[in-house]
């Protein structure tokens, strides 16, 4: 997105978007962000299992 200033030069620079601060996640999805650490750390451990078992 390109601006002009009041003089008619090219302005190139990035915008900048609003600040928001962040919510504090839900009970709900707290509890879902523990389920999928959790069902992150069976993958990888039952990859690391099968490359140990491979070798």
């Amino acid at each position: 997105m390109y601006t002009v200033n009041e003089e008619g030069l090219l302005n190139v620079y990035a915008s900048e978007p609003e600040v928001y601060y962040a919510e504090y996640p839900s009970p709900n999805q707290q509890r879902r962000y523990a389920l999928q650490g959790a069902i992150a750390t069976l993958f990888v451990a039952a990859l690391f299992l099968t490359a140990f078992a491979a070798s």
